[in-house]
This record gives C-alpha cells, sequence and structure tokens, in this order.
C-alpha cells in the first residue's frame, strides 16, 4: 500500500466515523444546522404538528342546513347569518373530532370578519353560503350532521 492510498484511507475512515457522533462537530449532518444526528431536545424521532386552532369566529347564526345527494355521495349546503356586511372566508370548520362515537359529523361554520366596523343593513346581504362534498364511505355509518355557530346549532340526518 502506497503512502497516498493509506492517507486517503484513514482521511475517509475518520470522515465517516464523524458521522456516527450525533452531536460531534465532525458529524456532517450537523455542519449546516441540519441537526442530523442524535435528538437534542430530547423528543421522538417523528413529532406530530400540534393543531392550531382555526382564528376566525364562528358565523352569528346558522340559518338553513341541506345535505343534497350527489354522484358517489352528498353536498352539505349551510347558510348562516353574520352580524355585520362584509364577512369573508367562510368555510365548514371540523369541530374537535371528525366523527363523534354516536355517528355524528360536527362542524363550525367560520368567516373572517371584515376588516373595518360596517353596517348590519339587510339580512340578505349578511348571509354566507358554503357547501361541502362528503363521499359515501364519509356518510357511511353517519347518524346526523351537526353545524354549530354562535348562538345555535343546527343538526340534519342522512
Amino acid at each position: 500500500m502506497t503512502p497516498r492510498t493509506l492517507i486517503l484511507t484513514t482521511a475517509a475512515a475518520l470522515t465517516l466515523s464523524g458521522c456516527g457522533l450525533g452531536e460531534s462537530r465532525l458529524n456532517p449532518f450537523n455542519w449546516f444546522g441540519g441537526g442530523g444526528g442524535g435528538a437534542s431536545d430530547g423528543g421522538t424521532a417523528m413529532s406530530v404538528p400540534a393543531r392550531r386552532e382555526d382564528p376566525r369566529p364562528p358565523v352569528a347564526e346558522i340559518t338553513d342546513i341541506s345535505l343534497e345527494r350527489a354522484t358517489g355521495g352528498a353536498i352539505l349546503r349551510v347558510t348562516g347569518l353574520t352580524t355585520e356586511q362584509g364577512w369573508y372566508d367562510a368555510a365548514l370548520v371540523p369541530a374537535t373530532r371528525e366523527t363523534a362515537f354516536d355517528g355524528t359529523l360536527d362542524f363550525v361554520l367560520r368567516a373572517s370578519p371584515p376588516p373595518a366596523p360596517t353596517r348590519a343593513s339587510t339580512r340578505w346581504s349578511r348571509e354566507v353560503t358554503v357547501a361541502l362534498y362528503l363521499t359515501d364511505s364519509a356518510l357511511a355509518g353517519l347518524s346526523a350532521v351537526r353545524v354549530a355557530g354562535a348562538r345555535n346549532v343546527r343538526t340534519i340526518r342522512p
């Protein structure tokens, strides 16, 4: 073995041995902030992100709810009434759990309020309508769909 081969083999062995040192500066996975070695925060190897609460408030009142059959499932249509004009980005947000043990699917109708106060005006101008497609598999074993607003809850049975 030539001296050059010996030096290259030794350098490669030392470099690779640094990979086994989890928090070591010799570990190339740590060179650019990757933190490829052990768990430095004492956490698990795979962490699940915490579920964030939706910042949009619930609409004031649920005025109408319907479940219309469609190909391969049904369309849940919900109309809510806001306190003033200009609410936007409305959505049916699953409540704390997707399906309750009693076969009920819970949602909250949420929307973003206008950036500045607006007039209350007419009832028609404060309505928001949202639709959500539910597949047949989501409807299987379902006894009710419940949608909540700030002041009331409406339930429909499939």
